[in-house]
């Protein structure tokens, strides 16, 4: 298992796994996102994004964790803590000192550092994020931040990204029929059909 930037062929999958998993996407571009990839069967696992937000003249750029999701046969090992990292990594690559997230699960998040940040504390435009969040959440999203040299990662998601596979499906069966289409095979005529 590793964690890549995304690529433009990996464009329909995000939007496909964002979509599944109830993400927004808002000023989706791919070329945002880090990918999650299990490198035996090139499956991929789970994703997010920086997202920068441009100061006002005179304020400094923010930049945001966004669109963190982990496909769920893919959930308990550790595949979103190194996306988690793996971004952290990159803005401090990219020069900055603290990263922000807007969550409704901000318990996960503070294993690796993160702490919560009062909504009058948050620059403007990500108080302005808050607000769009939490209408399309719900409610109950806070703000969280992190200075990127502060970030923690705990042993057991190391360990278990190690040895990362996925969870078998429920039924053990994962063939495809017809009726995974809409297709009722005792009444469906096909093109082709020979009569036999």
């Amino acid at each position: 298992m590793y964690v890549r930037d995304a690529k433009n062929r990996d464009e329909a999958w995000l939007l496909d796994a964002i979509e599944g998993l109830g993400l927004d996407d808002v000023a989706f571009r791919s070329r945002d996102y880090v990918i999650a990839v299990d490198q035996e069967s090139g499956d991929r696992a789970g994703f997010g994004r920086l997202r920068l937000h441009r100061g006002d003249e005179g304020e400094e750029n923010r930049i945001e964790l966004t669109g963190i999701g982990v496909l769920p046969e893919w959930r308990g090992r550790g595949v979103g803590a190194h996306v988690v990292e793996r971004l952290v990594d990159t803005a401090a690559a990219d020069g900055f000192e603290t990263v922000y997230v807007l969550t409704d699960q901000p318990a996960y998040l503070t294993q690796f550092g993160f702490e919560e940040v009062d909504t009058d504390e948050l620059p403007p435009a990500l108080s302005d994020r808050l607000d769009e969040k939490r209408e399309f959440l719900g409610g109950g999203v806070v703000g969280l931040r992190l200075p990127v040299d502060a970030f923690e990662m705990p042993d057991r998601f190391r360990e278990a990204f190690k040895e990362a596979e996925p969870a078998e499906s429920a039924d053990g069966d994962e063939t495809e029929s017809p009726e995974d289409f809409g297709i009722d095979p005792e009444s469906a005529t096909y093109k082709y059909d020979t009569g036999r």
